[in-house]
């Protein structure tokens, strides 16, 4: 039998590049040696956007595009969402009473979150109990693997503390999953930030012609550089990282030539350009495809939902079974 893998994504808007290196081209590989199941995290979404919740839906399915668009297969992989499962909500409360209050204060990213996030109330449970959700939605499954960067095994931690200290109470049900480091490339944002929607910064998966080479155009370059013959430091250019992302081998020999003053930024942007389109279009023509066909994208939901639902309704029979409910 295979191992099983949990990984999802919140529903906050369009997926950007940054979205597909840092995760989903690793799933794609992925659901070819493992079962994977790959969730639409709407549950996951209140515990920041709680107040206004129109969008969620429609950016579950805009979400649910990008994925395919990218070789996200559901007849390899199970594609569903986690609000259509009750048993995450069920399980959350369950694992809810017998989480300590200290281990939910001393997660690592919950005052950074507080810190970096603005204009949202943080103030309530749920954003303080997301980890216990996080933790529900893996044990569920009984994902033997979680795909993460080296910034969030203090949550797989969480999540392994929480399958033992169920299993000391009510005996062996859950399987401590384990982390699968993955080594993802940095994707600057066009400003040389990370990229993220917030910042405005993004490269989309599915972004127009005209827009993606608005956005080449105004990336960040060395500010030294000014005339073409300017020796560069390509080191902290956004193009040069893009030439890495893509093209490493010829990232090597641009490195010399931007050092020697032998290239300007223009001609740079534009090789950087056509790899971009080469990329970004195919992925663009394919969800252009499926967001008009609303209804395969809901059938695709669906069936996933109900993989998922016969999954989880499994493990729940086992925990009411250790609970002695």
């Amino acid at each position: 039998m295979k191992k099983k893998i949990l990984s999802a994504m919140r529903p906050t808007g369009r997926l950007h590049i940054g979205h597909y290196f840092g995760a989903l081209k690793n799933w794609k590989k992925l659901q070819d040696e493992y079962e994977c199941f790959y969730m639409v995290a709407d549950l996951h979404a209140l515990t920041t956007d709680f107040a206004d919740t129109k969008n969620i839906a429609q950016n579950s399915l805009e979400m649910a595009a990008d994925w395919l668009s990218v070789g996200i297969d559901p007849s390899k992989s199970v594609v569903f969402e986690q609000s259509k499962v009750s048993a995450h909500s069920e399980l959350f409360l369950i694992l809810s009473m017998i989480t300590p209050l200290g281990w939910l204060y001393r997660c690592p990213t919950y005052k950074e979150q507080q810190t970096e996030i603005k204009g949202k109330d943080l103030t309530g449970y749920g954003f303080l109990g997301y980890p216990v959700l996080m933790a529900s939605d893996i044990l569920l499954y009984k994902a033997d693997i979680v795909p993460v960067g080296q910034d969030q095994l203090a949550h797989l931690e969480f999540t392994r503390e929480i399958a033992r200290r169920f299993n000391n109470f009510y005996g062996q049900v859950f399987v401590e999953p384990e982390a699968k480091l993955t080594k993802t490339p940095k994707v600057p944002g066009i400003d040389g930030r990370k990229m993220s929607k917030s910042y405005g910064n993004s490269i989309f998966l599915a972004e127009d012609p005209e827009s993606l080479k608005k956005k080449v155009q105004n990336m960040f370059t060395d500010p030294l550089k000014i005339k073409k013959d300017d020796p560069g430091h390509p080191d902290g250019c956004v193009v040069f990282a893009f030439y890495e992302i893509f093209n490493p081998q010829k990232a090597l020999e641009k490195k010399e030539i931007c050092e020697n003053g032998k290239m300007g930024c223009a001609a740079c942007k534009k090789e950087v350009l056509q790899y971009l389109e080469e990329f970004i279009n195919p992925i663009a023509r394919r969800r252009k495809e499926l967001i008009k066909d609303k209804g395969f994208l809901e059938k695709v939901l669906e069936e996933g939902n109900e993989k998922a639902r016969q999954a989880a309704d499994k493990t729940m029979r086992e925990i009411r079974e250790a609970l002695k409910f």
